[in-house]
């Protein structure tokens, strides 16, 4: 039978813009509008959404299968510390260390993967020693100081990863094709549903997402480019969300994933290949770690002993409120962007509003415990 759009699909996308309203409204002015709303900010935003949007991919990864990392945001300062040292005290080419730090990334969240399944330490105690033991080795490495990305004002790839935009006419090309990508896979996605029988949504609920979708592309790229263009981060983001996308949907090892996370008995049973599909995921983890640990650590400007700090709640948070479940099998790459983007938008307003930390983290707290408590509600 089709499935048709109900109130809980478009429940986060009413929160989102109500917040965006919000703060649109009562946000200080700049040069007469809305600061808020303004190109400069919504280009900042962009930027700080893809960092923690990126972490979120990852994490959904390993939380499809029921598993978490409490030790992600030690991983992105490690690792973005580990290409710092390289680059600016060792002077190693910026493209071979990013490469040593996403190598090193995938090898330290492969052997966590390994002592789960192999060992069976459960997940959250395993990458709550990681956590300890990655922010320990991370401060060695830097030996408790800071190190600036760019000295003197130099520029290579690492700096540029978060102060480069694309040209107006590029980030416009970049709209037309990714909304006629989006076209095309709908409209293959449900030939190929028909031809083989399986129930998909109704027409009218296909052009509201793409028509929505189309929209919210388009409206980015003309807003950033009213600024300095579209930032160079959200293409990042852009191509891990889509790798994670075709993983999840689109592979048999996307299907393990939900299947673990679904019931675990049942899929050994079924001979899906538990053990190596979670360290996969895992390993995965691992270079989405690094690519974020070195973006974080280029916004920052400096890598610091607080570079990563608590930025896996962050990631966890952004997956449950786009839908995720921390028991597995369910969770999908776009609720947690809506997530991601939320949690972006709540922490930009309240910095404009010059709010206090103390008074940020009771916000995201509430957020997230009056999500879960919606989408239980809405479940029944």
């Amino acid at each position: 039978m089709p499935s048709t759009l109900t109130l809980r699909d478009f429940s986060l996308l009413i929160a989102l813009a109500a917040v965006c309203v919000f703060f649109g409204l009562i946000a200080p002015q700049f040069l007469g509008a809305p600061e808020f709303l303004g190109a400069r900010n919504l280009s900042l935003l962009m930027t700080e959404l893809a960092i923690t949007a990126t972490l979120a991919m990852g994490m959904l990864l390993v939380i499809l299968p029921g598993h978490i990392d409490l030790s992600a945001g030690s991983g992105v300062g490690l690792l973005g510390g580990v290409a710092s040292v390289l680059v600016f005290r060792h002077d190693m080419p910026a493209p071979l260390a990013l490469g040593i730090g996403l190598v090193l990334g995938v090898i330290i969240w492969n052997i966590m993967g390994r002592i789960i399944v192999g060992e069976r330490v459960p997940a959250f105690i395993t990458t709550l020693a990681g956590l300890l033991i990655l922010k320990g080795v991370f401060w060695r490495v830097i030996n408790n100081s800071t190190i600036p990305v760019a000295p003197g004002g130099t520029s290579n790839l690492y700096t540029m990863l978060t102060t480069s935009y694309l040209p107006a006419w590029l980030g416009y090309a970049l709209a037309i094709a990714v909304v006629a990508v989006l076209v095309l896979t709908t409209l293959r996605s449900r030939a190929s549903r028909r031809a083989q029988g399986f129930a998909m949504e109704d027409g009218e609920s296909a052009f509201m997402r793409l028509f929505i979708a189309a929209q919210a592309v388009i409206l980015f790229v003309v807003i950033t480019n009213q600024y300095r263009g579209v930032p160079l981060p959200a293409i990042v983001l852009g191509v891990v969300a889509l790798v994670v996308y075709v993983l999840t949907q689109h592979t048999a090892f996307g299907r393990y994933l939900y299947a673990i996370g679904g019931n675990e008995e049942a899929a050994v049973i079924s001979g899906v290949p538990v053990q190596r599909v979670v360290v996969m995921a895992y390993s995965l983890m691992g270079a989405i770690v690094a690519i974020c640990g070195f973006m974080q650590t280029s916004y920052a400007g400096a890598s610091t002993t607080t570079v990563g700090e608590q930025m896996e709640l962050d990631a966890v948070a952004a997956c449950v409120i786009g839908g995720a479940s921390l028991k597995g099998g369910r969770g999908s790459v776009v609720g947690v962007l809506m997530g991601a983007l939320l949690i972006a938008c709540l922490l930009n307003g309240m910095t404009l509003l010059a709010v206090g930390p103390e008074n940020k983290f009771i916000v995201r707290g509430g957020v997230l415990l009056l999500a879960v408590w919606m989408d239980q509600r809405m479940a029944k």
